[in-house]
């Protein structure tokens, strides 16, 4: 009886020290992941806590988390066995934040000022219900059916689609949405929110009050190598800088949206591992370094509340679209775009149209040119916060087509060829679960040629 005591005391002693080493040290980037992403999705899209925890944090490890909600404080908890808890805390009109205990909830906050789009036009230049639209090269049945095929037929399937759009010269050709989910359902864009960031560059560019080809205004490097790297080599994801993009384990990218007061510094702080504009690597924390440069070009923070909005985002009537920020105020650029299927699309709309929205240029059509060129070192995949085609990914889709890409299956593909946008959103990416080649190429197919 001892001797099978001592092995299961032994035993324990083994789990506990695994659990210490494996586990533990995650524990706060598990919690923190939970209570933000239920605090997000529970106050900007009114869904149930169950909900979230069924489908958004559906995610190995972060299903470990215990989640509560506050309604009447307006805030969301998450812990691990006890462990770790973490706070997010919502404002209106700003989005959940992942707070910690240096954060004073009580200190005034400012709002950007938003305008939304009045007039009488249907989507997607207006916010009317879109007409209905009829194609002679379009294969209705053939379009219905390879939307249909992006869904799973019954629940516990592996495409976790949520919504698709898609448009085609300018009129919606198609929708569909899963049960739970409308045209007014708020969805995280995570990574595509990049793209953004970069179009909020492009409006400066446009304005001749940034040149993207100089030395970028970080004070910081201005005394050691760093001082070299323009803001073309940052839109590049071409910088030189060292990050770690790996979200199955602790690295960078978790560490600066889990655990960082100004996530802009993160990527700031970090030193040159290769010379500018030779080594392309995606970094989450290079778009965050230049959504704090942006607000630097601001005297207000007023100012750069506002120009996310007034210069892109409210002009082509994403009114439903909320960025939220960091403990320090910056925009969390990388990954925190929340917006209805509906006003992504009106975001590819802009790209499509090379910059131009219902007559207005918005952005210098040798901005959007120059976002859907190669970074020289990406083979093909990257070119300025937007994913590419060019090197033939998706090898059914034509090699023209550029998109905004996401964590979890998010996408607005953007097809000048076909005068096309296809937006997905959803919670499962991979050819094992979401094929987007097979996709693309069955609604690409719709089209009679």
């Amino acid at each position: 009886m001892k001797k099978f005591l001592k092995v299961v005391a032994l035993a324990l002693i083994l789990a506990f020290l695994y659990f210490g080493f494996t586990t533990y040290p995650k524990l706060d980037l598990i919690s923190g992941f939970s209570a933000k992403s239920i605090a997000s999705g529970h106050f900007i899209d009114n869904r149930s806590k169950e909900l979230i925890e069924k489908t958004d944090n559906d995610i190995k490890m972060i299903d470990l988390a215990t989640n509560a909600i506050d309604d009447a404080g307006k805030f969301a908890t998450s812990n691990v066995y006890g462990l770790k808890e973490r706070k997010a805390i919502y404002r209106e009109g700003l989005g959940a934040v992942l707070i910690n205990d240096n954060f004073d909830v009580s200190k005034p906050y400012l709002l950007p000022k938003r305008t939304k789009l009045v007039n009488n036009l249907a989507f997607p230049y207006g916010n009317n219900e879109p007409k209905d639209t009829l194609f002679a090269d379009v294969d209705c049945s053939k379009l219905k059916k390879a939307v249909e095929n992006a869904f799973d037929k019954s629940s516990g399937g592996t495409k976790k689609t949520r919504a698709v759009v898609v448009l085609y010269k300018d009129k919606l050709i198609a929708e569909k949405y899963d049960k739970g989910f409308t045209k007014d359902s708020k969805i995280l864009g995570w990574s595509m929110t990049k793209s953004i960031t970069s179009s909020a560059f492009g409006v400066l560019a446009k304005q001749r009050k940034i040149d993207i080809y100089k030395p970028a205004p970080v004070a910081e490097w201005k005394n050691d190598e760093r001082k070299n790297i323009t803001l073309n080599d940052l839109l590049h994801m071409n910088s030189g800088l060292e990050w770690e993009e790996n979200y199955s384990t602790i690295c960078d990218a978790t560490k600066m949206l889990f655990q960082a007061e100004d996530m802009g510094k993160v990527q700031m702080d970090k030193p040159a591992e290769f010379k500018p504009n030779t080594h392309w690597n995606y970094s989450s924390g290079t778009t965050n370094l230049l959504s704090l440069i942006l607000r630097r070009q601001f005297k207000t923070q007023q100012e750069y509340l506002d120009f996310w909005y007034s210069a892109v985002i409210d002009k082509i009537g994403m009114n439903s679209m909320i960025v939220e920020q960091d403990m320090s105020g910056t925009f969390v650029g990388s990954s925190y775009g929340w917006a209805t299927p509906r006003d992504w699309s009106k975001f590819g709309l802009l790209y499509l149209h090379k910059g131009n929205w219902n007559g207005e240029q918005i952005l210098d059509e040798s901005w959007v040119k120059y976002t859907a060129t190669p970074t020289n070192t990406s083979e093909g995949k990257y070119g300025a916060q937007f994913w590419l085609n060019a090197g033939g990914k998706f090898p059914d889709v034509p090699r023209d087509m550029f998109y905004c890409s996401g964590y979890q299956g998010q996408m607005v593909a953007i097809i000048p060829s076909l005068d096309m946008v296809i937006v997905r959103m959803g919670v499962r990416e991979g050819d094992k679960s979401f094929d987007f080649n097979g996709f693309l190429k069955e609604v690409i197919s719709s089209i009679k040629k």
